[in-house]
């Protein structure tokens, strides 16, 4: 019998980076999952953590209805690690007192180490790390004691080192923590014990065997966008159950410029899958007619393509279940897991709310992988670097890229754009960092003179970012060279757009898309 996986388990409170934390661990091999703070002593018992982990939240614990914790948790004799909310939660809920603070602490401080202990082995006894908080732990619950203050917070680190309880009032798992990750493994391997013995190549394993037991002999509809995500997902249930698996690609009129003949050759040619590819650029554009707003357009895109593919998907009606290529950071910004308080980003476009009469069940192989955990996969499948090094599109395509009232022609308009982009941007030597690069088009015109004439055009803006997991992203500094050909580019090439500005907003505040 397979031994059981020692994992660290993250309680979500709903901090924007409670899945980071989870990133952070399986960064130094050691396997992590997000639960609801929801989960009882004995439920999170049955997985056998190594280690717990209260995440941080945008809640006051003097809230009424805050997100509590189970105290028995506190007894069962497993490391527990507070961080922010996580901390006053472990605070309030063990006899401490927790206060709002004189003035709120937000960015980085100045840390000062007073009694290192486990947590800090290896830590400098000054260094930089990320607060983010307004109230603070007052007094600190019997047993414990302060490790480590700010400028303002006193009890920026404690621990009761005898039942393993740590608590950070600032976040080790953001880079702006100099040795956050120093932190991290301290808790994970000095703490908790673990062995960094946890990789892809045994992840795959595990997938391929659950899917298969999972699925039996059924057949698999599958959303294909063409994306690393979904992509992915497409060959990992190709190896698992091979021609039981049945792929649709809706051409919604929204994608980049070729990308529907490039998907069809790769697919259906190269991979050699079951691709069946429904063209309904009209349809789309007919239901954003006079839609301006971001949300009401992503609801609109989000419901033809239900109907759409559901249109479809009844001609494979021998499918019992319906796969995606849903991944982490798909399930926080949109709250699709329901783990905790965090609030809605913006909806996420996927296949759901299908008719009654399609009674698939859902299958999601990637839904508890990080961007490049997803791609990792796909290397150790033997995939295309091509495919796999393709930047991140958003569901909802070129529709939140347009902004204001979608129509064809300012698609065209977008499409033509941002292949320019794409162009100059792929002849930079070091490309492959950029996580994204796109073109946006604004819904303004602005004057310009091209020929001695009068010009009164769209004006196009250029957004490229470097990030590690899109959970947080700052702006790609480009060669003015580069930006100059690019701008060059759109207006001579492209008529129709006479001015490109370049976005330098990081995430956050802004988010990657515009909307």
């Amino acid at each position: 019998m397979e031994s059981p996986v020692r994992r660290i388990v993250v309680l979500d409170y709903g901090s924007q980076y409670t899945r980071l934390i989870a990133r952070r661990v399986r960064e130094l091999h050691v396997y992590s999952e997000v639960v609801p703070f929801t989960v009882s002593a004995s439920a999170l018992g049955e997985k056998m953590p190594a280690g717990i982990i209260l995440s941080g939240g945008p809640c006051s614990v003097f809230e009424k209805g805050a997100p509590s914790i189970d105290p028995a948790i506190f007894g069962m004799g497993v490391p527990v690690l507070g961080i922010c909310y996580g901390m006053q939660l472990v605070a309030q809920t063990l006899g401490g007192e927790v206060v709002a603070g004189e003035r709120r602490e937000y960015g980085e401080a100045e840390l000062k180490i007073e009694h290192p202990g486990a947590l800090f082995a290896g830590v400098p006894e000054t260094s930089v790390v990320w607060m983010s908080h307004g109230d603070r732990v007052a007094r600190l619950p019997p047993g414990f004691e302060t490790v480590a203050s700010s400028q303002n917070c006193p009890h920026a680190a404690a621990c009761d080192a005898k039942r393993r309880i740590y608590a950070l009032q600032f976040h080790p798992e953001v880079a702006h923590t100099r040795f956050g990750a120093k932190m991290l493994g301290n808790f994970v391997f000095g703490v908790c014990g673990c062995r960094p013995d946890w990789d892809m190549g045994a992840w795959i394993e595990r997938t391929i065997a659950s899917l298969r037991e999972t699925i039996g002999g059924e057949h698999v509809v599958l959303g294909l966008s063409g994306g690393v995500d979904s992509s992915v997902a497409a060959v990992l249930l190709d190896r698992a159950i091979g021609s039981r698996l049945h792929c649709i690609f809706v051409d919604n009129g929204l994608l980049r410029k070729g990308e529907v003949e490039e998907v069809e050759a790769m697919f259906k040619g190269r991979l050699g899958l079951d691709l069946t590819v429904v063209r309904a650029a009209d349809r789309f554009y007919s239901a954003l007619a006079g839609i301006e707003d971001p949300e009401a357009k992503r609801k609109a895109i989000g419901r033809e393509f239900v109907d759409v593919f559901a249109a479809e998907a009844r001609k494979f009606g021998y499918c019992r279940f319906l796969a995606q290529g849903t991944i982490y950071p798909d399930v926080i910004e949109s709250s699709c897991a329901a783990a905790g308080p965090s609030q809605t980003i913006k909806s996420h476009h996927n296949v759901g709310g299908l008719p009654d009469d399609l009674k698939f069940e859902l299958v999601e192989p990637l839904r508890d992988l990080f961007k490049d955990e997803v791609r990792a996969v796909g290397r150790l499948l033997g995939m295309d670097a091509q495919l796999l090094d393709r930047q991140p599109f958003p569901g909802p395509g070129l529709g939140v890229r347009v902004l204001g009232e979608i129509t064809g022609e300012k698609v065209r308009l977008l499409q033509e754009a941002d292949a320019r982009v794409q162009e100059e941007v792929r002849k930079l030597p070091d490309y492959g960092r950029i996580w994204q690069s796109f073109a946006v088009l604004l819904p303004c015109r602005s004057v310009g003179v091209m020929g001695d004439r009068r010009t009164y055009e769209y004006a196009c803006a250029i957004r490229c970012v470097d990030s590690i997991d899109a959970m947080t992203a700052d702006w790609t500094h480009l060669p003015y060279g580069t930006l100059a050909a690019i701008s060059n580019r759109i207006i001579n090439e492209v008529r129709g757009i006479n001015r490109v500005v370049y976005d330098i907003s990081s995430k956050p505040p802004a988010t990657i898309e515009w909307e």
